[in-house]
C-alpha cells in the first residue's frame, strides 16, 4: 500500500512513513535531552518549560518538562513520547517507538506521566474522534517543527549538530540537524495526506 505522491517527494509505504516517524522522534527526544545538559544553562527552561522533578519512589525517572501553550495548551516531554493537549480537541501521545497516535478526551493530565501507565486512558482514535486525533497530531508535529527553526535562529545549527554527535553511533539513521526542521514539515504533510495510514489497521474504522 502506497501514500500518495506529495510535491517533489517520493512514494512511500506506510510502514515507512512510520519507520521515519519513529526515527525523527527518537532523533529529536534525544536532541531535548542535550538542550536540557547545554553547558550554557538548560534551554528547555529558558523557554518557558516548567521542570518538574520525580518524586520519593520514582528516582529511576527523569523530570517532566511541560510547557504552555497559547489557546489553552500544553504539550509534555517524556523520554518514551510527547502528551498534547488542546481544551477544545482532548489529547494524543506520540509514542517513541511506535508512532501510532494515542487518543483521549483529556487534554490536562491530572497526575504526571512519570511511566507510560499513568497516563489516562489513551485508544486509537474512534471514527468520530478521528479529526480530533489528526488536528491534535498534525499541531504537535508543527510545535516540533517550530522548535527545531527556533533552535537554528537561537543556537545556530552548528549547536545542533554538536548535539548529534554522540548520537550517531554509526548504525542508526541519521538526519542532519540542517534537515530536521524540513523533516518535520514533510512528515507533518504527509500524514495530513492520509491520516488513517498512521493508525493501526482498523483502529479508525471503529465506532463511538
Amino acid at each position: 500500500m502506497l501514500a500518495r505522491l506529495l510535491g517533489n517527494h517520493s512514494l512511500i509505504s506506510d510502514r515507512d512513513l512510520i519507520d521515519r516517524g519513529i526515527l525523527l522522534l527518537s532523533q529529536e527526544i534525544w536532541c531535548w535531552g542535550r538542550d536540557i545538559l547545554r553547558p550554557e544553562g538548560n534551554f528547555l527552561q529558558e523557554i518557558g518549560f516548567r521542570r518538574i522533578e520525580p518524586p520519593e519512589g520514582h528516582d529511576e525517572c527523569s523530570s517532566v518538562y511541560s510547557l504552555e501553550l497559547p489557546g489553552d495548551r500544553v504539550v509534555v516531554l517524556r523520554g518514551f513520547g510527547v502528551f498534547y493537549g488542546d481544551r477544545r480537541l482532548g489529547g494524543v501521545f506520540l509514542p517513541r517507538y511506535e508512532f501510532r497516535p494515542q487518543y483521549t478526551k483529556v487534554a490536562r493530565l491530572d497526575t504526571q506521566p512519570w511511566l507510560y501507565a499513568d497516563l489516562p486512558d489513551m485508544n486509537p482514535p474512534t471514527q468520530r474522534q478521528l479529526a480530533s486525533c489528526a488536528a491534535l497530531t498534525l499541531d504537535l508535529i508543527d510545535w516540533i517543527r517550530s522548535y527545531e527553526v527556533n533552535i537554528a535562529e537561537l543556537l545556530g545549527v552548528g549547536y545542533r549538530r554538536s548535539t548529534l554527535v554522540q548520537w550517531d553511533n554509526g548504525e542508526r539513521p541519521i538526519i542532519l540537524a540542517e534537515d530536521m526542521p524540513r523533516e518535520w514539515r514533510l512528515l507533518g504533510i504527509e500524514m495530513a495526506a492520509d491520516f488513517r495510514s498512521v493508525l493501526p489497521d482498523g483502529d479508525s474504522d471503529r465506532g463511538q
